[in-house]
C-alpha cells in the first residue's frame, strides 16, 4: 500500500507556495507511484523544468504530466491551471500531449489522484485566461486552465480516491478499456467525448436516443460546421456500443456498461 503522507522536511528552505508544492508531491510521486499503463513498478523523474512532461515509464515509453492543488475538500478540482494556452493547444493538436496525474492533498498528504490519459484531451476542455495585465512582470502572456470536470468519466481514472487507495490492477484494467477510445483525428475524438460527457449526465442507466438529441443545441455550439448533429450522435452510440461503453436494448434504448 502505498503511504500517502509527504515528506515535509523537503519544504524547508522554500518560500514560495508553489515551488514547496512542486517539490513535495513530485518527491511523492518519485517515491510512490507505479505506472497505470504497462504496470511497471517505478516511474522515472525528468530533469527539472522539462517542458513536456514531469516523469516517464522506462518500459512503455510512456510520458506523464503531474499538476496538484491543495484542498482541504474530497472533491477533484473541476478545473486546474496548466502552462501557456498556445503551448497546450499546440501539443493536443499535435498529439505530442502526455498523459496526465491531477493530485489534491491536504496537511501534508493525497487525498486524491487521478490519471487522464493523453487521448481525452480536445481543444474544448482547454479554457482560455486573460492576458496577464500591462503591469506584471510576463505583460501579454496568456495561460490555460484544464476543465477537467468537462472529461467523460471513463477518462478520469482514480488511483486515490478520498485517502484511500484503489487496486493497481484496477487502474490499470481501467486504462486499458479506456484504450479502446484512442483515436489519432481530433474531429473524431471531440465527437465521441462531446456525446459520451452527455451520456455520462443522464441521470440514469438506461437511456434512450431522445434523452442524448437533449443535447443537440448544445453539441451545435461545440460543433457548428455540422448541420446534421442528430446523425452524428447516432453513428457515435454505434461506436460507443461497438467498444463496449454502453449496450443496445432495442428500439432506440441503451444501457450504460459500468
Amino acid at each position: 500500500m502505498m503511504n500517502l503522507q509527504f515528506n515535509p522536511q523537503l519544504a524547508e528552505g522554500y518560500h514560495s507556495g508553489s515551488q514547496i508544492s512542486r517539490v513535495v508531491t513530485e518527491d511523492w510521486m518519485a517515491r510512490n507511484m507505479f505506472c497505470p499503463i504497462c504496470g511497471a513498478p517505478v516511474l522515472g523523474h525528468y530533469e527539472a523544468n522539462k517542458p513536456v512532461a514531469d516523469f516517464f515509464c522506462d518500459d512503455c515509453k510512456s510520458d506523464f504530466e503531474l499538476k496538484s492543488k491543495e484542498s482541504k475538500t474530497a472533491k477533484v478540482s473541476q478545473k486546474i491551471a496548466d502552462g501557456a494556452y498556445a503551448t497546450m493547444i499546440d501539443r493536443i493538436t499535435s498529439l505530442r500531449n502526455p498523459h496526465l496525474f491531477v493530485m489534491t492533498y491536504a496537511d501534508w498528504q493525497v487525498n486524491n489522484l487521478m490519471i487522464i490519459p493523453n487521448f481525452f484531451f480536445t481543444p474544448s476542455i482547454i479554457e482560455k485566461r486573460k492576458p496577464l495585465a500591462d503591469s506584471a512582470r510576463r505583460a501579454g502572456w496568456v495561460g490555460c486552465n484544464i476543465e477537467i470536470g468537462n472529461i467523460p468519466e471513463s477518462g478520469r481514472i482514480f488511483i486515490i480516491r478520498n485517502s484511500k487507495q484503489e487496486d493497481k490492477s484496477h487502474v490499470i484494467d481501467l486504462y486499458q478499456r479506456s484504450l479502446s477510445l484512442q483515436t489519432s483525428r481530433l474531429e473524431t475524438r471531440g465527437w465521441m467525448l462531446d456525446v459520451l460527457k452527455c451520456i455520462d449526465r443522464i441521470p440514469t442507466d438506461n437511456f434512450c436516443t431522445d434523452d442524448v438529441y437533449a443535447f443537440i443545441a448544445e453539441l451545435q455550439r461545440k460543433h457548428p460546421d455540422n448541420n446534421n448533429v442528430d446523425a452524428k450522435i447516432r453513428q457515435q452510440l454505434q461506436f460507443l456500443r461497438d467498444k463496449g461503453f454502453i449496450t443496445f436494448k432495442g428500439n432506440g434504448n441503451y444501457r450504460k456498461i459500468r
